[in-house]
């Protein structure tokens, strides 16, 4: 890549993006759900890939404003890993007479073994044609050594007729790998949707 100014080359092709990442997306499992209680991946989380990527494909729920959340497995048999997370989202409805920008408190972890909701400002609702969308970063997931960092970026079709995008962070605060993620709703079940599982390259 080369930035030019007036006609001149100012940095020489391929130095500006010396050392940042390019690996490719390498699909290990998709799952779509039918009705399903929650969606866990229990395979493929290994030390093979430093970071992996989950992309939610039209979640949708079978309760009105249910939150969709996730939970992490760290060597055991429950999904219990200690969390400590941040969120925040905007907002706009359909009327176009709303909008807003706000940290939620209210789903934020410390220390917690509990779900991780990850719409931050708002639930999904449950009409035939709404659904949520986005997708959640791992990070070196097998390190018995470092926390292990999650992000998530998601928007929802809120059971109020909003388009909320949510935006949610936080870490495992566990030396032991996690080698389990489960997906489900506060409520209800995953009526509809596919969740695709990538190592990063």
């Amino acid at each position: 890549m080369a930035v030019v100014s007036g006609g001149t080359t100012l940095i020489d092709n391929g130095a500006l993006d010396a050392g940042v990442p390019t690996g490719s997306l390498i699909l290990l499992s998709t799952q779509t759900a039918s009705a399903s209680a929650s969606i866990e991946f229990t395979s493929g989380i290994d030390s093979t890939y430093d970071s992996y990527v989950f992309k939610f494909i039209n979640i949708h729920p079978s309760s009105d404003g249910a939150n969709f959340q996730v939970n992490f497995r760290d060597g055991g048999s429950s999904y219990d890993a200690i969390k400590t997370t941040t969120a925040f989202g905007v907002y706009h409805n359909e009327a176009g007479d709303t909008t807003g920008l706000a940290y939620d408190t209210s789903k934020d972890l410390a220390q917690s073994t509990g779900v991780q909701k990850l719409d931050a400002q708002g639930d999904t609702g449950a009409d035939n044609d709404q659904c949520g969308v986005g997708e959640m970063y791992l990070y070196n997931p097998s390190s018995t050594t470092f926390v292990k960092h999650f992000m998530a970026r998601l928007n929802n079709y809120n059971s109020s007729n909003y388009s909320i995008g949510h935006f949610t962070a936080g870490y495992c605060n566990v030396t032991a790998a996690i080698d389990g993620v489960q997906f489900s709703y506060s409520s209800g079940n995953i009526d509809d949707g596919i969740i695709k599982m990538y190592g990063v390259a």
